[in-house]
């Protein structure tokens, strides 16, 4: 089946940065409400047609700008895995900036930037922590749902209860 011209609308927006309610208030502009746009949107992404154009337009850019998750894991693990002292050295109460030819090709990519402050050469690291909680994410260490289990594994047994509520007016008098 062929997508509407919202649909195709709708992926064309959500690729340029995966926000399912931006790209569905974009393709559909009389949405105005943040919380419909919500839901339509994680609508839209289940249709398997979209999923598939989706896939389709991902894969086409990745192509063209010859990007691929191995080259954004590598970075996000140079920054990851980089130390302070990969860049300078500390003798005594001095701290000194190491020569570019110095640092670790492998580790460069972790500099977010270098300038002369008041105090001295100042070296800025991008963030580690965000760094490795993308790669725990990448590799499958961290669940953003809870998942409850009973005894040895089981389902938790529960007992459902209903509760009917019975206006007054609608109730059968004795």
């Amino acid at each position: 089946m062929a997508l509407t011209a919202k649909q195709k609308r709708f992926v064309d927006e959500y690729i340029t940065d995966l926000n399912a309610t931006r790209a569905y208030k974009a393709a559909y502009p009389k949405v105005k409400k943040d919380e419909t746009a919500a839901q339509a949107g994680s609508r839209m992404l289940r249709n398997v047609n979209v999923a598939r154009y989706v896939e389709k337009r991902m894969n086409e850019r990745q192509k063209r700008t010859e990007i691929t998750q191995d080259m954004v894991v590598k970075e996000l693990a140079k920054i990851g895995f980089a130390n302070v002292t990969d860049f300078v050295t500390i003798e005594g109460p001095f701290v000194k900036v190491k020569p570019t030819a110095e640092m670790p090709d492998d580790k460069i990519g972790a500099i977010a930037g270098i300038k002369e402050g008041a105090n001295g050469i100042e070296v800025k690291l991008n963030d580690k922590g965000k760094a490795l909680e993308l790669l725990g994410r990448h590799l499958g260490m961290f669940k953003d749902k809870m998942e409850l289990a009973g005894k040895d594994g089981n389902p938790i047994e529960t007992e459902s209860k209903v509760c009917i509520y019975i206006p007054d007016n609608q109730r059968e008098r004795k």
